[in-house]
Order: structure tokens, then sequence, then C-alpha cells
């Protein structure tokens, strides 16, 4: 079955920040992608929070390697689900939410990115909520901010 990205939204930051929400998202797609490009001050984990909810209610495993090293990691009731990697130098990390709208099921992600030679990710991570998510909130874990020029576009799986 052919699937189709449509484009929901993209904000290109014109000032450092902490976070970016999108917000009233429909619940008319299969999955949300997101795609992350650009940089932060300082190398940090991407997180994602859902509708706005701040508690301890996401987990994610990461395991990761530069060309030398492998390493895992796993982290349980966070307040936000891993998904990619961020340096000051440019950089990709893509975050897929599966089954979003669905409201009988805790909500998992997979996400993967990196800096080029410097460090690759894949994550998985759950948001351990039933409800159908309509907002999504991009964030780090270490206080790090999103620098200026960093795109971050929203696309919605829709089945054909």
């Amino acid at each position: 079955m052919p699937a189709t990205y449509e484009p929901i939204a993209t904000t290109t930051l014109s000032t450092s920040t902490a976070t970016v929400t999108f917000s009233s998202i429909s619940g008319s797609y299969t999955d949300l992608v997101l795609v992350f490009s650009g940089q932060t001050n300082t190398a940090c984990d991407l997180r994602w929070q859902a509708n706005s909810d701040t508690g301890t209610n996401y987990s994610a495993t990461r395991l990761d390697g530069d060309g030398g090293t492998a390493s895992s990691y796993r982290w349980s009731n966070t307040a936000g689900a891993a998904f990619g990697w961020s340096t000051s130098s440019q950089n990709v990390s893509i975050l897929q939410i599966q089954n979003y709208s669905n409201t009988t099921t805790y909500k998992t992600s997979l996400g993967r990115g990196g800096t080029a030679g410097n460090l690759v990710v894949a994550v998985v991570g759950l948001w351990r909520n039933t409800s159908a998510i309509t907002s999504v909130t991009i964030m780090n874990a270490e206080g790090a901010t999103l620098s200026s020029g960093a795109v971050l576009s929203l696309y919605g799986i829709k089945a054909a």
C-alpha cells in the first residue's frame, strides 16, 4: 500500500530557542514524521513531548556509534523521549511517531540522526499515554538551545 508524505508545517528559527511546538495536528494521518536540520549550541540528545505533557511519562533506548565505538543508553521515566542527536555542527535528525491518533495504545517513535564525522544514533521512544497526539514539542535534555537557522518540518503520512 503506497503512502504519501504531506507537509503539515515548517519553521525556520530566526533566533535560538529552547523548544519548538507544532500544534493543532489533525488526526487524519497514519504517522507523523518530523525532520530537524540544523544545530544546537552544545552536543545533546533531541527529545519530543506530546500534548504539552512535561511529566515523566517517556522512555527511550538509543544505539550509537562514532566509527570506532558503539554504545547503548536507556532512559526511563523522563520528561521527553529521545529521537536524535545534535551538536554545534550542522546535522539532521528524523523522528517518526507511529499510529499517533490511536486512542487505545501508547505511542511509539523511531528516531535516527547524527553529525557527519562525529556520531550516528538510532532511537526507539515511548510515550506512556493513550491520548491522540495533537501537538509535538521538540527540545533537548541537556538545556541546550536549537540554534538560529535550524529548520524543523512536520509531515503526515497518509495511507492510500
